[in-house]
């Protein structure tokens, strides 16, 4: 391990020596909208305005010129261009896994990464996966930023910047269509409405038949494809600056989705490809298609007052969440050709609601010795219950929120009547500290001390009516050891420093090393699950999940180019993690569950590079390779498997050539290419009689193409575009017991776009 960490160090010492020699193989910033050879980015990663060049950690930004050329609408358009992070999509709306340097999110777990909208952090998984309007920059931060951004920012922190209000009237309205075949309206405009005081307001709607066909034909309303898009998306914000140094920052959102969800497809069972996450051969065959409502609605008020002395900061932010989800029940086949002897479907929903507030008082940027004090609070409500039916042909699934229906065996039989019913509500308060402090030891030398202490307070109320929770000898489901009102409390807490040290070679070229620790609070699965897991071979699952903490050691150089026109950026790390999260479903209680393992070490490097070539000609590239190795688990084979939702490395190529047209009018071409290495989705499972993995497949790698064909003058720009060009089939997450789930295909649209 250890040699082998020694190569990446020299892979990357390498790399940075070929990078000095050739000067137009560089990265960095994003350059689309470079006018002049001086232009540069500024990005917030230490909560301080700096050049993208002066921050000692591994940074990917993009500012509101990039996200329109490469056509960045949603989470997965960005991070399909960030080196070492992949985003997995499955399931439903909500549920997706974000994977930075190997730290995964496994299902129902909070983020690896702390997301950050204008400065209030999103505490909720469900509600990341959205679309992405009026955004002025995003930065992507790798590496534990837990000091600074407190838990969850375990694998790094994700930094979502929203366009601002101005003192002039401006905006722009575009309309689309899609191949679904369906259509998108979006439109921004900003506007004084008195003296300082100045409005931003944006809007989204997008509405397409979907892309993915169900091919079953025993119902005609399921015959249609399984994932149509309804989705309005707005934004309203208000800034009041009434002194020079007083602001006054208000925003409100919304996100109304409906879709559908659970268009699982399971293999033949005993089929060789049954735990085969490349096989893409049986097609989408359900008689309840399902249904996926959310409804998202955030508010945050900051105010900021500037001081001789610094700069004193309150952000105060709401969110609610709610998603109900249905659809057909494994193994998701038709009505009266269930695999497992008969028909049944599923209910989820969530409810949550969260509060956050945070004091922040940072110094000014110019003095030799720079720090930052805060302290932040959470407050956060949830209630969550999932559920299975008997199924009956047209009748469709009924939406289970809090009270279930009548339990199957204890009244006559009901085409609706329910197998299994769980349910839990949820009180959290969290709260941290923290100080980050930079010091000038010479003008080439910096040193930064930061730490933060994280408090994370959980209870947890069973909300389970008792009958399901009592064994039903009809049904032949076990029982919960646990009683309806039962609280459980826990408390996780942990300090998390970080120590960096940057040296200035030159003004083109920084250095860095750096020492940090991540941390991600633990959480409950459901009571009684220990015995459960324990009774059916599985190692690391209990009634509660514990907390995750990884150490980072990281290395790094940044430089620039041609005067400023291209960027070279290189890092390589090493981290030990201990209590990795991975999933569980229990079939025997219908529990799903989270496992710890107990440690985990990744290493490996990241290299980007962007030049703009000629004024015509702009190119980009990224490559990033994580080893994950588990070192310590109780079942021994395990040991040496690689982590859950780990892909060995990342390769994304990008390219844009501008062609003046004449009047006014330039032409665009951009192409984008993501490659994602072998993925491994599951650890091995050794079980005596279990139809799981024990020597679990990867997923080959896969090749994405994206094209972008704009012509555009001040005023006007029309576009042509394919996702997934050359229609790629792959599945974008296999879950042990044969579930996969199908990628979008290849799509293409046009767009149109007016300027005023």
């Amino acid at each position: 391990m250890a040699a082998s960490f020694r190569g990446i160090l020299g892979l990357v010492g390498v790399s940075a020596l070929a990078a000095l020699a050739a000067p137009t193989i560089a990265q960095a910033q994003s350059m689309e909208d470079a006018a002049t050879e001086s232009d540069t980015i500024v990005v917030t990663a230490r909560q301080r305005s700096e050049e993208l060049q002066d921050v000692p950690a591994q940074v990917t930004a993009f500012n509101a010129a990039a996200i329109e050329a490469r056509g960045i609408e949603r989470p997965a358009d960005f991070i399909a261009q960030v080196p070492n992070v992949t985003f997995v999509e499955t399931q439903n709306a909500g549920t997706s896994f974000l994977v930075i340097r190997g730290i995964s999110q496994a299902r129902n777990s909070e983020p690896s990464a702390a997301i950050v909208v204008d400065g209030v952090p999103m505490t909720q998984p469900a509600q990341f996966n959205q679309e992405l309007i009026d955004i002025a920059q995003i930065e992507v931060v790798k590496g534990p930023q837990g000091a600074l951004y407190g838990r969850n920012a375990i694998g790094g922190a994700i930094l979502i910047t929203t366009q601002r209000p101005t003192n002039e009237f401006e905006g722009r309205f575009s309309a689309g269509y899609e191949s679904g075949p369906g259509y998108e309206l979006q439109g921004a405009f900003t506007a004084p409405l008195a003296e300082n005081f100045w409005m931003r307001g944006a809007l989204s709607y997008f509405d397409t038949e979907g892309h993915l066909e169900n091919v079953n034909t025993t119902d005609a309303s399921a015959a249609r494809d399984v994932d149509p898009v309804e989705n309005l998306n707005a934004r309203l914000s208000f800034l009041y600056e009434p002194t020079a140094n007083f602001a006054v920052d208000l925003r409100f959102a919304a996100d109304i989705l409906d879709t559908r969800a659970l268009y699982y497809v399971v293999p033949d069972f005993g089929d060789p490809n049954f735990n085969n996450p490349n096989y893409t051969d049986r097609e989408i065959n359900l008689n309840n298609s399902g249904t996926n409502e959310r409804d998202i609605y955030d508010a945050a008020l900051k105010l900021t007052y500037e001081t001789d002395y610094g700069t004193f900061t309150s952000i105060t932010g709401y969110n609610s969440v709610e998603e109900i989800l249905t659809g057909d029940g494994y193994p998701f086949d038709p009505f009266g050709a269930s695999r497992v002897g008969f028909d049944f479907n599923q209910s989820q929903f969530l409810d949550v609601d969260t509060v956050t507030q945070e004091f922040r008082f940072t110094s000014p940027s110019e003095r030799r010795f720079r720090w930052i004090a805060g302290a932040q609070f959470f407050s956060t409500d949830r209630f969550i219950s999932t559920g299975n039916m008997f199924d009956a042909a047209d009748e469709g699934v009924l939406p289970i929120f809090r009270t279930p229906n009548p339990q199957f065996g204890t009244v006559s039989f009901d085409p609706r009547a329910q197998i299994s019913f769980l349910a839990d509500s949820q009180e959290q308060f969290a709260w941290a500290a923290y100080l980050a402090t930079s010091t000038s030891l010479t003008e080439q030398l910096e040193l930064s001390l930061n730490v933060r202490y994280d408090r994370d307070k959980r209870e947890n109320t069973t909300e389970t009516p008792q009958e399901f929770l009592d064994a039903n000898p009809v049904t032949g489901r076990q029982a919960i050891a646990a009683t309806t009102g039962q609280v459980r409390e826990e408390t996780w807490d942990d300090w998390q420093p970080q120590v960096i040290l940057r040296y200035e070679v030159s003004d083109d070229l920084n250095v860095y090393g750096s020492y940090s620790r991540g941390f991600r609070s633990g959480g409950f699965n459901q009571t009684g699950v220990g015995a459960t897991a324990a009774a059916n071979g599985f190692f690391g699952v209990g009634d509660l999940f514990d907390q995750e903490t990884a150490d980072t050691f990281e290395i790094g150089l940044k430089s620039t180019f041609l005067g400023g026109r291209a960027n070279f950026s290189a890092s390589a790390y090493h981290t030990r993690a201990q209590g990795t999260y991975y999933f569980v479903f229990l079939a025997a209680n219908s529990t799903q569950n989270l496992g710890n393992i107990d440690e985990v070490e990744f290493q490996g490097f990241d290299l980007e590079l962007n030049a703009r070539l000629t004024d015509n000609l702009m190119v980009n590239a990224g490559f990033g390779y994580t080893d994950s190795e588990i070192t310590e688990f109780p079942d021994p084979v395990v040991i040496g498997a690689k982590a859950p939702l780990v892909s060995d490395y990342t390769l994304n190529l990008g390219a844009q050539y501008t062609v003046p047209l004449g009047a006014d009018w330039d032409g665009i071409v951009r192409v984008d290419y993501n490659r994602i290495g072998d993925t491994v989705f599951t650890i091995p499972f050794s079980a005596p009689g279990l139809v799981l993995d024990a020597f679990p497949i990867e997923r080959d790698p896969v090749d994405l193409v994206d094209l972008r064909l704009t012509a555009r003058n001040a005023d006007w720009s029309i576009t042509a575009w394919s996702k997934n060009l050359f229609d790629q089939e792959y599945n974008t997450e296999y879950s042990p017991g044969g579930f996969l789930f199908t990628a979008q295909p290849m799509r293409w649209g046009l767009e149109l776009t007016r300027r005023f």
